[in-house]
């Protein structure tokens, strides 16, 4: 990211309601304060072993008391996007002059909402397409899908608005759910993504870093992703460390990547985002 970008984004209108507790502040501020400046690839792995063996628990970002959208601190607990998305936050915020609390906040604020900004449920970007689409946009990751050899493919989502009544901000609110179909009309029509079917990922997998997020495609009717994790070669086999919904915490998975596309049915393969570096002008 060059610099004025980087300050337009320190400038951007903050949304100072957020749900949090004294741990996870605690959680975040420890990482911050015994991690060494690296790569955001480098500091993506320490994070991800970092959460190791937090609880996974599911729709973390759903069970919000209050009807107005508010940046959700949760630490503690994880499923496999907040997961991503905390340690891509942290990871950033480790390259900053000053890596704070407050500088994590913005990072996670400005990595889960469309151009940073909170304006109701619907700016959350909810689906993994929409999501890698809005973070190339704002420097904060690179999808190198195409880069690694990947294929196109066109995604096709309407699951929300299919099963808006599984969404407890959705369920009673007939504006929203129009404006979620709006969205999934603009994310369908867009540009043709690229991912690595499953059976090709044993060519590919030599050019996948550890640290690279790792976004499994589906053909479970109106998803793009069905699941997401971080990178992570282990003893010279390449695996990824995710917050698992059958270990029900995060895990280094005990079987390698390659294994793992082939053994779930739906999965047909997988996306790869490299997390880009903060360049902060010395002037």
């Amino acid at each position: 990211m060059n610099y004025k970008l980087f300050l337009l984004f320190l400038l951007l209108p903050f949304n100072c309601a957020f749900a949090q507790t004294d741990s996870d502040r605690t959680i975040a501020e420890t990482f911050l304060q015994t991690t060494t400046k690296t790569t955001v690839n480098n500091t993506m792995t320490q994070a991800a072993l970092y959460f190791l063996d937090t609880p996974y628990v599911a729709g973390t970002l759903e069970r919000s008391d209050s009807d107005k959208e508010t940046l959700i601190i949760n630490l503690r607990e994880l499923d496999c996007t907040t997961f991503v998305e905390n340690c891509l936050a942290l990871s950033r915020t480790t390259q900053l002059p000053s890596p704070d609390y407050d500088s994590f906040l913005r990072e996670l604020q400005k990595i889960r909402y469309r151009k940073g900004l909170i304006n109701g449920y619907v700016s959350r970007l909810h689906y993994t397409t929409d999501w890698i689409s809005d973070n190339v946009e704002k420097g904060i990751i690179e999808d190198v899908t195409y880069a690694l050899g990947g294929r196109k493919f066109k995604p096709n989502v309407h699951y929300m608005s299919d099963n808006y009544t599984k969404y407890p901000h959705l369920a009673n609110d007939s504006a929203a759910v129009q404006h979620i179909a709006s969205i999934e009309k603009t994310i369908n029509a867009r540009n043709t993504c690229y991912y690595i079917p499953k059976k090709e990922i044993a060519q590919r997998q030599s050019l996948i870093k550890s640290g690279d997020i790792i976004c499994f495609t589906t053909a479970i009717p109106g998803l793009d992703v069905s699941h997401v994790g971080i990178a992570y070669w282990r003893n010279g086999e390449l695996t990824f460390i995710h917050a698992s919904s059958t270990a029900k915490k995060v895990i280094v998975n005990q079987q390698s990547l390659i294994n793992y596309c082939s053994m779930i049915q739906t999965c047909t393969g997988i996306m790869v985002l490299r997390p880009v570096n903060i360049v902060v002008s010395s002037q």
